[in-house]
């Protein structure tokens, strides 16, 4: 059997009230909150990856401006291992209200908020890569080599 971790990225955009960007999505049946994040697709620069994905997931355009790590995930309900590269970025502006398929909506929301949504996150990468943030984890975009681009 060949083992084949997914690639994702995920975006942590704060804005200046303290409030993250959050999305609200149907996964496994369930109603969860995640960050922007998603899939890297074949031929894609990662921050391309996190643009796009943040873009059809909210709605906004965001500019990266950290690197906060690289985390693994083996998701107990699929048993897939995840690579999930998170970055930090700063909102540039809301373009669209037009959000994909199984994204209920996009919330700003403070941490306390996250944090009382307990089971409802998608993973806890979801909480940990805030509090990494929120603890002033970052590296410069440049520490991730990326040919793609």
């Amino acid at each position: 059997m060949t083992w084949t971790p997914h690639a994702t990225v995920a975006v942590i955009v704060e804005d200046q009230e303290g409030r993250f960007l959050m999305v609200e999505e149907f996964s496994g049946g369930q109603v969860v909150f995640n960050q922007p994040a998603g899939h890297i697709e074949e031929d894609e620069a990662i921050l391309d990856a996190v643009r796009r994905e943040t873009l059809e997931e909210t709605g906004w355009e965001i500019e990266p401006i950290h690197f906060l790590g690289m985390y693994t995930y083996k998701a107990p309900a699929n048993g897939v291992t995840y690579f999930r590269f998170c970055y930090a970025a700063r909102a540039l502006r809301q373009v669209s209200s037009e959000l994909d398929s199984g994204i209920i909506a996009a919330h700003w929301l403070s941490i306390e908020d996250i944090r009382a949504l307990g089971d409802k996150l998608r993973s806890p990468l979801v909480l940990e890569c805030i509090e990494d943030y929120r603890n002033g984890r970052c590296f410069p975009l440049e520490v991730i080599v990326d040919t793609q681009t």
